[in-house]
């Protein structure tokens, strides 16, 4: 107890830090919590995780993941069919900051698809990690 008193200020520094820990572990793994481009590197050269690019078509000739399909959010709701034989494969979701492929990803798990990533920081957390980009349409 004596120590404790003495160095009350560093225990705090510690219970701080471990609490911040814990609620950050906790946080992210929830549904669609997202995926470091690391972690996303690891599934599509593991699982051959596929990727959906869902910014604008001009967006995504400026510069996107290689081998990944466009299907712009706002024509999302016509063509989430192309998808379907891919329920079960591990998609990964991409915008360009992360917030509007989080919103698609709720919206392909109430169509029933169950392995769905969204890219945290998207395509600009991708170039921030120093990781290829293809530019120009898909081929």
């Amino acid at each position: 107890m004596e120590f404790i008193l003495q160095n009350i200020v560093f225990v705090l520094l510690a219970l701080g830090s471990g609490g911040a820990l814990l609620a950050l572990t906790f946080r992210a793994s929830g549904a669609n919590a997202g995926l470091t481009p690391t972690q996303a590197t690891l599934l599509i050269n593991r699982e051959n995780a596929q990727i959906i690019d869902i910014r604008g078509s001009d967006e995504y000739v400026g510069g996107h993941l290689p081998e990944s399909r466009n299907i712009p959010a706002e024509q999302f709701e016509a063509r989430a069919g192309e998808l379907e034989k891919l329920k079960n494969a591990p998609l990964i979701l991409v915008c360009q900051n992360g917030a509007r492929s989080s919103g698609v990803c709720k919206q392909l798990a109430a169509r029933g698809f169950v392995r769905l990533h969204n890219l945290a920081g998207g395509i600009s957390g991708w170039r921030a990690a120093g990781l290829p980009l293809r530019k120009g349409a898909k081929k």
